[in-house]
């Protein structure tokens, strides 16, 4: 449940007709990071950060994943689709694998840290789009996926560079989650849950277990728009409104009525870049 599996890029935007070019670039303990800058216009552009452990830049595949393939979701879940629209809207689209993703480069460990090491990569990501010779004037609005926003909002609570890129002007954060509630929600007794981060805190030096992510998110500074699936059956609902509660930024909450299944949300995303559009345009026009 940390150690990510298989989370292959199984498709290229090309596929859908979008120009696009590879590009890689460096967190700042030397992790290299790869990835697509997906074109649109130049004045907007929208940072992916997905969602971990079976997932890359461009989705979830089934493939590979045996008896769990239809644990998160009953088929593939496409990112490009998302981003296509996003880029006929006229934003230009940042698509990265966060380390151990994907085409990434390892970190420190082969294991995810449920967005404390990961941040790095959302201050990377941030770094390369600000510093990049077409985009340096223009607006930048987050989109982060369950993991993903764990790790922005680490970004936001430990990172003191993230107050100073003013052209951050929004964030989507999808389904945040804190590990101890989801292996929790897999069912895993409370011996197993203690006995796994007591290895991780020796071997790692990580602690999955207690708030995680949620102390930060009152250092979010941008209006942040939280999506969850409200029949999610792997998080729980008190804490998801816990984090929307100590965001201090001008903030909004999408309540979805899905499917019972976690990847219901991410699928969704595909069908309704309206809602994505209307909150970044809000803010990024």
């Amino acid at each position: 449940m940390i150690k990510p599996g298989k989370s292959p890029v199984f498709e290229t935007p090309d596929k859908y007709g979008l120009a696009y070019e590879d590009v890689t670039f460096e967190a700042r303990d030397g992790v290299q990071l790869s990835g697509w800058l997906v074109k649109g216009g130049t004045d907007k552009v929208i940072i992916q950060s997905h969602f971990g452990v079976q997932c890359s830049r461009c989705g979830f595949t089934q493939e590979g994943k045996g008896m769990m393939k239809n644990a998160l979701w009953t088929s593939d879940i496409h990112f490009i689709k998302h981003a296509k629209s996003l880029v006929e809207k006229g934003y230009s689209v940042l698509m990265y694998d966060l380390r151990n993703h994907g085409n990434s480069a390892h970190g420190s460990t082969p294991w995810v840290t449920w967005g404390t090491d990961e941040r790095l990569d959302v201050l990377a990501a941030l770094n390369f789009i600000s510093t990049h010779s077409e985009y340096s004037d223009a607006s930048i609005g987050l989109l982060s996926i369950c993991m993903g926003a764990a790790s922005t909002t680490f970004a936001y609570g430990l990172e003191k560079q993230m107050k100073d890129f003013s052209q951050v002007k929004a964030l989507i954060a999808v389904q945040p989650l804190t590990y101890d509630y989801f292996v929790k929600a897999m069912g895993l007794p409370g011996f197993l849950v203690d006995s796994g981060n007591k290895y991780n805190q020796k071997h790692r030096g990580v602690d999955l277990t207690g708030d995680s992510f949620l102390p930060y998110a009152k250092e979010i500074s941008v209006p942040t728009l939280v999506i969850q699936n409200s029949n999610d059956p792997m998080t729980n609902m008190d804490m998801v409104k816990r984090y929307f509660a100590d965001l201090q930024a001008e903030k909004e909450m999408l309540w979805l009525d899905l499917e019972k299944k976690r990847g219901a949300a991410y699928a969704w995303l595909g069908d309704n870049t309206d809602k994505l559009d209307a909150w970044f345009s809000k803010y990024m026009d």
